[in-house]
């Protein structure tokens, strides 16, 4: 099992230390010292105050902060969560991807999403009807550029003729494919190396026009559903990520955690054939957050 984290902006407004450069190379140095493999930020150009005042959270450009942390790292692998494709158009997506893989010796791991609100997508001027034919041409673009040189293609929003973007990634970075749908999971199928969905209840997953997966049983049927789907398509399941977060043994930043429930959890999972964690911190200080990584380090990672 490897694990990641997601820098701890969880709310609005957000604790000041955690998005100065300090407060940023800290988490990743932390995370990285403690024995974590995957390090990222979400992507919210343009949330609306709406969504603020209901729970959503502030965000940095993740490139960019990626960038930033992994020129203080050295093993730790950056991995959004997640760029929300159709926001960009795929050829600068690919070009700032390859930039991030070059620069850190092939650390980029490229996790994506449909994404779900509105008016984000109203302001960035993206049609939100079309989000989902957007995602599958932008990812049949973003593999191509990356492997081909004089590259073509024709779709419905992107038209490219000859195109060599160079310097290329050190190797094409893995895609994940954020959704907890049968679409999702069918364009793991297609086009993913790794399937990423999100716990989620009833309440949220309507919310982010999703399904939802509250429960290891849901987890295991959307797994099973996902290696028939890689059989149809004659891919080796073995080699496909599975990311999830864990339901056992409580949030790692709460003075209830538990970590052998955790651990038990963490088998369980395993079994079904996670291999990627995602592990909450919290976002409340600088402090805590340092202290809950380097805890969890010692108490789950290091066991």
């Amino acid at each position: 099992m490897r694990y990641s984290i997601t820098h701890p902006m969880h709310s609005h407004p957000y604790h000041p230390d955690l998005v100065s450069g300090s407060g940023v190379v800290a988490v990743a140095a932390a995370a990285e010292a403690a024995g974590f493999d995957g390090f990222g930020f979400t992507d919210h150009p343009a949330p609306s105050q709406r969504w603020l005042d209901a729970g959503g959270h502030d965000a940095v450009d993740p490139f960019v902060a990626m960038a930033y942390a992994a020129a203080q790292t050295t093993t730790l692998r950056l991995v959004p969560n997640i760029v929300v494709l159709p926001y960009r158009n795929p050829f600068v997506v690919a070009k700032s991807g390859a930039t991030l893989d070059l620069l850190s010796g092939g650390r980029f791991t490229l996790a994506v999403g449909v994404g779900y609100l509105k008016r984000e997508f109203a302001a960035l001027g993206v049609a939100f009807d079309e989000r989902t034919e957007l995602f599958d041409e932008s990812l049949e673009v973003i593999r191509g550029i990356w492997t081909t040189d004089d590259f073509t293609y024709e779709g419905m929003h992107f038209s490219a003729r000859g195109i060599t973007a160079h310097p290329r990634p050190v190797n094409p970075p893995p895609i994940w494919i954020g959704g907890n749908t049968a679409a999702a999971r069918a364009r793991v199928a297609r086009h993913g190396d790794g399937w990423c969905p999100f716990a989620a209840p009833p309440g949220l997953a309507q919310t982010a026009g999703t399904a939802a997966i509250d429960s290891i049983e849901r987890l295991a049927a959307g797994i099973a559903d996902l290696r028939a789907k890689l059989d149809a398509a004659q891919r080796d399941p073995s080699t496909v990520d599975i990311v999830f977060t864990n339901f056992d043994g409580g949030n790692p930043g709460d003075d209830d955690f538990d970590a052998d429930a955790y651990l038990a959890g963490v088998d369980q999972l395993a079994a079904l054939g996670v291999t990627w964690l995602h592990v909450t911190i919290p976002g409340d200080s600088l402090a805590h957050a340092l202290e809950t990584i380097e805890g969890f380090g010692k108490s789950v990672i290091a066991r």
